[in-house]
């Protein structure tokens, strides 16, 4: 599955899924957009998703429990 941002001739944005980039370009003519039900769908200009705008996963415990990360883990040494 693809996920591509879409415009119609307004200039209303949305999302869509495919299942490949050749279903999008089998199925350009029948979109409509949601908003308006206007054709002439295009693909938006889409910024790639770069993992880094997550948190950093804490360090690993001995074991796993949340007390662990507090000091007060039992199985620590």
């Amino acid at each position: 599955m693809i996920r591509y941002a879409l415009r119609c001739g307004n200039g209303h944005e949305f999302d869509e899924w495919f299942a490949s980039m050749a279903d999008y370009d089998h199925r350009q003519s029948e979109l409509t957009c949601p908003e308006c039900g206007s054709g002439g769908i295009e693909k938006a200009i889409m910024a790639p998703r770069l993992g880094g705008n997550s948190a950093p996963e804490p360090a690993a415990t001995p074991c796993g429990l949340p007390a662990c990360a507090s000091g007060q883990c039992a199985f620590a040494d």
